[in-house]
């Protein structure tokens, strides 16, 4: 499958690096209470000293959604939004072992990560401007359809699978019980972000090893000369 941001998309925002992997093996079974620990404690160790708004990967996704024409406090890069809710709560929610795992890192290095159950995603994934034809199902069930021009997840099918970038995922695609497979997208814009997206990468692709037994494939894309595309695996 490719994984690709549009021409557009590099354009708007060239200091864009993103990171992809894709996990096999995937079972909702898997026990990680333990490892969860550490990548919020480090998450919360940030917090004592700097507000969410100050660090530097939140400013950035924040310059990055009013050059989308939106209020960045009214729509919220992924991991902001984790990090304020590990703020209130302390803690964040358990779903699935896979979500529960790049949540935690997401608000440890305070980058998006979105993951996906590469099953339900349409051949190839492009983030891209919305033509305003596409469908997103939203976890409560209703469906929507993004503005012309909206930066969307979308597959070859018309799904979206993520709205306003990394501000909100689709249920059509989302990680299950049944998940096996699953496509990970790691995003920054900030100054400094092909080191932090390689760690976190790195850091996924440990504990994914450590956890299922399996080698993720990954890849760092730092322009729009970067594509890549994995053969299948079971």
């Amino acid at each position: 499958m490719l994984v690709v941001h549009s021409s557009e998309i590099w354009q708007t925002h060239p200091t864009l690096v993103a990171g992809i992997l894709y996990a096999h093996g995937i079972d909702a079974s898997a026990e990680v209470g333990d490892r969860l620990r550490p990548h919020r404690e480090a998450a919360c160790r940030r917090l004592e000293s700097r507000s969410v708004s100050d660090l530097p990967e939140i400013r950035a996704w924040r310059r990055g959604f009013a050059a989308m024409g939106l209020k960045p406090t009214q729509y919220r890069c992924a991991s902001e939004a984790l990090l304020r809710r590990l703020g209130k709560d302390g803690h964040l929610p358990r779903i699935h072992p896979l979500i529960d795992l790049c949540n935690h890192v997401s608000a440890r290095y305070a980058i998006p990560v979105g993951v996906f159950d590469r099953d339900f995603v349409a051949g190839d994934m492009h983030i891209r401007e919305a033509v305003g034809d596409e469908e997103h199902v939203t976890f409560g069930g209703s469906v929507e359809h993004p503005a012309p021009g909206e930066v969307v997840f979308a597959d070859d099918a018309g799904r979206v699978h993520s709205r306003r970038w990394t501000n909100r995922q689709g249920a059509h695609a989302a990680v299950r019980a049944s998940t096996q497979r699953g496509l990970i997208v790691v995003e920054a814009l900030h100054q400094g972000a092909v080191t932090d997206v390689g760690a976190v990468m790195e850091t996924l692709r440990q504990e994914i090893s450590a956890i299922w037994g399996t080698e993720p494939h990954s890849h760092l894309v730092l322009g729009p000369n970067h594509p890549i595309r994995w053969e299948e695996m079971g």
